[in-house]
């Protein structure tokens, strides 16, 4: 089955922003683009989040379910407690769109967080009123802890999460054949369905749900509201999960105590690292989420709608509920027997350590790796993040372990592009100078200062070169007021101009459209020369014809002054005006041709 998180790779090229926002770097960059690593992978989805390209895509499960319902299975909608943040105001019109979509019937996870809180609370009485566990709530923790924190693996819940726990309940109660599809904001619910198939069936995000319901033509603000009730009742204080710190007030134990230390909560993947760094571990109850603040900010929730009024929806919904009759309390039996199976309930084994592909490297082994990025010296690894990295170091890593390529380090980019300019400007046998729209030089070589600086060989060195920079053109080039126009054409010309003692031919170039702009200048001086000689010789030539002719003028008669025309036409097509000894004549050179 495909990754729950893709890379559609078609729209993905040298962007490295899901490799900044990934938290573990589960991204590899391969020929420029960027793939998910499914061993690594813990589907926070801020990949999905930060992509300007939309190339990071979520796999889309609604056609499972629709054949599902259209099979004439009955289908259980599992529906995610965040809901009433996420269609704030359409609480029962959506309940109604369930329906209309084929849903049998609608029942709320939180029924399955009311039985998690049950069974660890029946843990905690009988252990001190402590139960040093990390929560299972969150599927992209129990990822992050199986992955990246080994060691701690054996500190999980010895409880599924509440969704699993939820398709383990409806199962237990209700004796028929049916399937269960979870909604929600959460990505990560996608693996529980692909690992513990059945607990639930299928997992499709809200915002799955919402391009359903668009593709159906239901619109909540004009379906009405219907009369569909909650199988097997509503849920009550566990209606609170999806904030920060909700699980901990479920608890009969651990909730009204503000500064409780048998159970603290963090939301936030930075937080959660951070709560989970370290040989020495605490003792309490950690409630862990991935996403900030909690469920309700989930990657595949509606963003547009903000934290503040989501928490509110939430709280509100919540402190409404526990005034309702007939709210599902429990099963005390069930805990009972969840506490004891664990994940046997679900026929599952448990969550167990994975390797996640990193490699372990001795610092020669690094040091070999930053030399190939170009950090040569300790003050070459600026740690810049530019590769989408936290360090040069950890750069390092992911090329040795194949995750990242030599192409995205971008000062050794730019450090070759220099060189490469620099050593081109070196070489190419005319002068070349290169200004931005200031004119003001950007760069230029030592034979544009032969041509135009005025100053002793002697002192022409490539330390003159960096004095150059930044300074204005016209210090140099008297029709520097030329370059201007050249920014704004969408091919530049070429130009011919005599300059002194010397005839240059001028080609402009754009390096950067409206940015960045170079000409060559080409010495044709002696080219000139050789072409005056022969003007000079053919005058002679001219001169002793026409002697001849006058001599012979009653036998020509017309045809002499035809020729000396056409001689002197000749002379004129060779001939190359200047305007005299320090000055320019800046000229059109059509085809780039002076001859």
């Amino acid at each position: 089955m495909q990754n729950p998180i893709y890379t559609e790779v078609t729209s993905c090229r040298d962007c490295y922003k899901c490799v900044r926002s990934c938290p573990v770097k589960a991204i590899q960059i391969k020929e420029g683009h960027a793939m998910i690593i499914k061993d690594r992978c813990i589907y926070c989805g801020k990949c999905v989040h930060v992509c300007p390209n939309s190339a990071k895509k979520v796999r889309d499960d609604r056609d499972r379910v629709r054949i599902a319902i259209d099979s004439g299975r009955k289908v259980i909608c599992s529906l995610a407690p965040s809901y009433v943040s996420e269609f704030a105001g359409y609480e029962k019109e959506l309940l109604a769109a369930l329906k209309k979509l084929g849903f049998s019937a609608v029942s709320e996870t939180a029924i399955g967080a009311t039985l998690v809180s049950q069974a660890l609370d029946i843990y905690a009485s009988r252990h001190d009123g402590k139960a040093p566990f990390i929560g299972t709530a969150c599927p992209s923790v129990v990822e992050l802890v199986k992955k990246y924190y080994p060691d701690k693996v054996s500190l999980l819940a010895p409880v599924p999460s509440p969704l699993q726990t939820h398709a383990a309940y409806l199962r237990h109660i209700y004796n028929e054949d049916f399937s269960i599809a979870f909604i929600g904001p959460c990505i990560a619910k996608k693996v529980e369905a692909d690992t513990t198939t059945g607990y639930p069936d299928f997992a499709i995000t809200f915002r799955e749900l919402r391009e359903w319901m668009a593709e159906e033509g239901i619109d909540l603000s004009s379906i009405g509201a219907g009369d569909v009730d909650f199988v097997p009742a509503k849920a009550g204080m566990a209606t609170i999960y999806p904030i920060e710190g909700g699980q901990i007030a479920t608890s009969r134990l651990w909730s009204g105590r503000s500064f409780g230390a048998d159970a603290l909560a963090f939301s936030g993947i930075e937080q959660v690292m951070s709560a989970l760094c370290g040989n020495e571990f605490p003792m309490p109850f950690l409630e862990l989420l991935a996403c900030d603040g909690g469920c309700i900010n989930g990657p595949a929730a509606d963003d547009s709608v903000s934290m503040a009024t989501r928490k509110k929806a939430t709280s509100d919904h919540t402190i409404e509920r526990l005034d309702e009759p007939s709210l599902f309390q429990g099963d005390e039996e069930f805990a009972e027997l969840l506490l004891e199976k664990g994940y046997g309930i679900l026929h599952s084994a448990g969550p167990k350590a994975e390797p996640n592909g990193k490699g372990k490297y001795s610092e020669d082994d690094i040091r070999r790796a930053l030399v190939d990025l170009g950090k040569l010296t300790k003050a070459d690894e600026l740690n810049c993040g530019g590769c989408g990295y936290n360090t040069c170091r950890d750069m390092a890593v992911a090329y040795l372990d194949g995750m990242a390529e030599i192409e995205m380090c971008v000062t050794k980019m730019r450090k070759e592009a220099e060189s490469k300019v620099d050593v081109l400007l070196r070489t190419i046998p005319t002068g070349v100078v290169i200004v931005d729209p200031d004119l003001q030089i950007a760069d230029c070589n030592i034979h544009f200062l032969e041509i135009f600086g005025d100053m002793e060989d002697s002192f022409l060195d490539q330390s003159v070169l960096q004095m150059i920079k930044g300074l204005p053109l016209e210090r140099f080039v008297p029709f520097a007021d030329k370059f201007r126009d050249q920014f704004y054409l969408s091919r530049p010309g070429q130009y011919r101009v005599h300059f002194k003692d010397k005839y240059l031919r001028v080609t402009f170039f754009l390096v950067e459209s409206k940015r960045l702009l170079g000409a060559m200048f080409e010495d044709i001086t002696n080219p000139t020369i050789r072409r005056e000689t022969v003007v000079k010789k053919a005058e002679d030539v001219i001169q002793k014809s026409l002697e001849t002719v006058q001599q012979i003028a009653s036998l020509l008669g017309e045809n002499a002054a035809e020729t000396e025309i056409m001689l002197n036409s000749l002379i004129d097509a060779f001939s190359v005006h200047g305007t005299g000894e320090g000055e320019s004549d800046f000229r059109q050179d059509e085809n780039g041709d002076l001859s």
